[in-house]
């Protein structure tokens, strides 16, 4: 389902930060599943925050978090 979530927002280029972050990975050498699994979890994590957290969905904090990929977010702190 998360992977249905990215390829929608490459598909529809909502937000245009998902695609650029998928076409500089692969330029970058990753391998397409890795690349997939790396923003998935950038995905993921944006929904948790929002379902567990209670605020709305910050696009400003997902797009940030996948332009650093591919240090995730949690490799951050």
């Amino acid at each position: 389902m998360i992977f249905d979530v990215i390829n929608n927002q490459i598909r529809d280029g909502a937000p245009p930060e998902t695609k650029a972050t998928y076409d500089r990975l692969l330029a970058g050498g990753y391998p397409e599943e890795e690349v997939m699994k790396y923003i998935a979890c950038v995905v993921s994590l944006e929904i948790f925050s929002v379902v567990n957290e209670g605020r709305t969905y910050d696009e400003q904090s997902y797009v940030a978090a996948l332009k650093a990929l591919p240090t995730l977010p949690w490799d951050e702190e």
